[in-house]
């Protein structure tokens, strides 16, 4: 059975919602997304837990949180180190960043210390939380949400093209 992607965006704002319970300045978090109907045949104690949700789609997804990934500090390469075993049927991930507007762009020093202290101490600086879900499917999803805009979220399926690739690449077999 194909998932929809209503399903992969339900993952998504849930995941959304689970880290935003946790405040900001968090590290970037990763997520395997599970067929919710195979993760409960394969672990029927998880039925008592998940009762107290409500109905999910036909087709949902469970989103496990994978407790050791931690960045180096650059995502791209930790994301290229990434293989998923054939069960996990997406992947998504929770990264805040800091960006100034594009008018201050040109100011920014090359040398990346003093590039990331600059948008770190600029007035105008923004942080953002970004969660990016794909699927093997090819389904994307993304919502983004600003520090000093709480109550607005932005959703879309090429929200973070970049991440949203790497994501996908983590998905390919490499045996293929």
């Amino acid at each position: 059975m194909l998932m929809s992607d209503d399903a992969l965006t339900a993952a998504v704002l849930d995941i959304e919602r689970h880290v935003g319970h946790g405040g900001w300045d968090q590290p970037a978090r990763l997520f395997a997304l599970v067929r919710t109907d195979e993760l409960l045949a394969a672990e029927p104690s998880l039925a008592a837990q998940l009762s107290s949700l409500p109905d999910p789609l036909p087709d949902a997804l469970t989103a496990v949180e994978q407790d050791d990934f931690h960045t180096g500090g650059d995502l791209a390469d930790d994301l290229e180190r990434i293989a998923w075993p054939p069960a996990v049927v997406g992947c998504a991930l929770a990264v805040e960043r800091t960006f100034v507007p594009p008018s201050v762009e040109s100011q920014i020093p090359d040398e990346p210390g003093a590039a990331a202290e600059f948008v770190a101490h600029h007035p105008q600086r923004q942080d953002v939380r970004v969660v990016v879900g794909v699927t093997r499917t090819g389904a994307a999803h993304g919502v983004a949400r600003l520090a000093d805009q709480p109550d607005e979220l932005l959703g879309g399926t090429d929200l973070v093209p970049g991440l949203t690739r790497a994501l996908a690449q983590t998905l390919i077999d490499p045996s293929r």
